[in-house]
């Protein structure tokens, strides 16, 4: 019997307005022990920030973390995957993309996180 997205997903939606500094979005992830959020305006999903895109893309090159918005370092545009795809849909997108983590949405909004973690919790027997 298939499995799906939405019963092994995150149903909370952690997420940062696009104009929060970076070290607004890491002390979020710190404190909910997370290692990404959304960037979202008014419900809509604008981008996916990750604790590596703050590192990578913005401590290593010498940036200033207070200086600079998420929406500046966030991957725009993610792939997303419905609640009612199946889990084995989402490790394809995984793969695809080579993303750990894929926002989940319905009618354009986020209503969830699946991550990797999820998909393998969700594989195993119970």
């Amino acid at each position: 019997m298939p499995q799906y997205v939405k019963d092994v997903m995150t149903p909370t939606v952690t997420s940062v307005r696009p104009d929060a500094s970076l070290v607004e979005a890491a002390q979020l992830m710190r404190a909910q022990d997370i290692g990404g959020v959304l960037v979202a305006l008014d419900g809509e999903l604008l981008g996916v920030l990750t604790d590596r895109d703050i590192t990578l893309r913005a401590v290593a090159d010498g940036v200033d973390p207070l200086a600079v918005s998420c929406h500046l370092v966030c991957t725009p545009n993610p792939v997303t995957i419905g609640p009612d795809e199946e889990i084995a849909e989402a490790a394809a997108l995984m793969r695809r993309h080579e993303v750990r983590r894929l926002p989940v949405v319905r009618s354009g909004r986020p209503v969830g996180v699946v991550s990797m973690g999820d998909l393998e919790q969700g594989r195993a027997p119970t």
